[in-house]
């Protein structure tokens, strides 16, 4: 099973644009889990630009799911997730004044680095997930460093999809294969969207976990959040039950 962990920056960034607590962000993140959302994931970056670390605290009170915590693992951010203890916490390489994350690790060069950063993690007992571009070299340093998954970025797909190159997903279906080979799971997220979510899953049907954020928000302005995440879960559901089907 695929499961959909929904990322609440957004909201967050709806919320710090007025102040206040309007939207409320600890009711988003009841409501996602309640209405069939399996995780919640969120990205504490250094300028607190949308996810604050109060509200790394608060949202991890709440969470009956999963909760994922995204982010550069600089000392203050360690500290706060070895803090928090989430079920995952997932490595990206963040530059400051990124407006989003646009890039994975560079694993060969960064090894011993993140080796260090996921043994604290691993200490802790916190599952632990590499930001990762498709490619399969990559996948062979970042299982020297013990993790326990890898998320694919899929920016450069979801570019590919909307342009009808579909060999556009080859060098994800590669890479995926070779995590698989060295016993490491497979995430993805980024730019996914009910358009080319299902060809993402058919393609990778072996996929642990999507985590989508920037699209759904925007779908649920129109179609509600209640709808928008049912409409996510259906749609895996069907690619799930048509690949055990054959």
């Amino acid at each position: 099973m695929v499961k959909l962990s929904v990322n609440l920056n957004k909201i967050a960034t709806l919320r710090n644009a007025r102040g206040g607590k309007i939207p409320n962000l600890l009711q988003v993140a009841i409501d996602v889990q309640k209405f069939g959302g399996q995780g919640i994931t969120i990205h504490p970056r250094p300028d607190e630009r949308h996810i604050t670390y109060q509200d790394v605290y608060d949202i991890s009170s709440v969470i009956k799911t999963e909760l994922n915590i995204e982010g550069r693992p600089t000392n203050k951010f360690m500290d706060l997730v070895l803090e928090v203890k989430p079920d995952q916490v997932t490595l990206v390489p963040d530059e400051y004044n990124a407006i989003t994350s646009n890039s994975g690790w560079d694993t060969i060069f960064h090894c011993n680095f993140l080796t260090k950063k996921i043994k604290q993690l691993k200490n802790h007992g916190i599952r632990t997930s590499i930001f990762l571009d498709p490619n399969p070299e990559l996948v062979i340093y970042a299982a020297k460093t013990g993790t326990d998954r890898i998320e694919l970025y899929t920016g450069n797909f979801s570019f590919g999809y909307a342009k009808k190159e579909w060999n556009c997903i080859d060098p994800y279906i590669e890479t995926s294969e070779k995590a698989i080979e060295n016993n490491i799971s497979v995430n993805a997220g980024h730019d996914l969207n009910l358009d080319n979510i299902s060809f993402l899953i058919e393609k990778i049907p072996f996929l642990s976990e999507i985590s989508i954020g920037h699209a759904l928000i925007s779908e649920s302005l129109y179609m509600g959040l209640e709808n928008t995440i049912q409409t996510y879960l259906k749609k895996i559901d069907r690619i799930m039950i048509s690949k055990n089907q054959n």
